[in-house]
């Protein structure tokens, strides 16, 4: 299960424990079961997964904006990706799965019970409603959010939950260069910016992804 995921992950540069593994493999056996009568992803051959769900979800670390102990908000986490192996490679990061679908949140409070993943939790909710509430406005270190919505819908779910001199990290495919034009009033606004694209390509010809590296302003509220 999940062949060579510990080799793909190190051409990133993670290096995943075994214990690591092992918690990465009894999540995703979880998910395959909970997908039988929950829809989860319809990516379930192993391959695609080991490269399309959990080395995808790891590519962010190679941003190097999660700081030790970082706060981080996973927005439209649906089956978990990419906050849960995010937290099983990292188990310092502080994280929250936010998702709408409450069955998806059950599925979500479930692994965390089973693999005892302590400083996480799965919560039932929208970004743009959270991001209003006292509490959750401007709490987070870095926002991130993968296959959720187009980069301008990104910036003003999220960036609201962000702190100052906080990020978010949109996780795009290959095809970027119109969002990130059809971004720029929605950036003004939330007084934002985006400081780089990290582009790169998954292993065995998996596809190219970009990782939009927005910023927000140590001015902005």
């Amino acid at each position: 299960m999940l062949e060579g995921l510990e080799q793909y992950a190190r051409e990133f540069g993670v290096e995943l424990s075994p214990a690591q593994g092992a918690a990465l493999r009894a999540y995703w056996r979880m998910v395959l079961e909970t997908n039988r009568h929950t829809n989860l992803t319809r990516i379930t051959e192993d391959r695609d997964a080991t490269l399309k769900h959990f080395v995808d979800s790891l590519t962010v670390l190679k941003t190097g904006v999660f700081e030790r102990g970082a706060r981080v908000v996973d927005v439209g986490s649906g089956a978990g990706f990419p906050g849960v192996p995010l937290k099983i490679a990292r188990p310092d990061l502080s994280m929250v799965l936010l998702d709408a679908t409450l069955k998806r949140v059950r599925f979500l409070q479930a692994v965390i019970e089973r693999l005892g993943l302590e400083g996480m939790e799965a919560v039932h909710g929208r970004a743009e409603e959270l991001g209003r509430r006292p509490g959750w406005a401007g709490s987070f270190d870095v926002a991130v959010a993968r296959a959720v919505a187009r980069l301008d819908v990104l910036v003003r779910w999220c960036m609201p939950l962000v702190k100052p001199n906080g990020c978010l990290l949109a996780m795009k495919g290959p095809d970027v260069e119109e969002e990130l034009a059809a971004a720029e009033r929605a950036l003004r606004a939330a007084r934002a910016r985006v400081v780089r694209v990290e582009r790169l390509a998954l292993p065995k010809g998996a596809g190219q992804r970009n990782i939009v590296v927005v910023e927000k302003s140590a001015a902005a509220g």
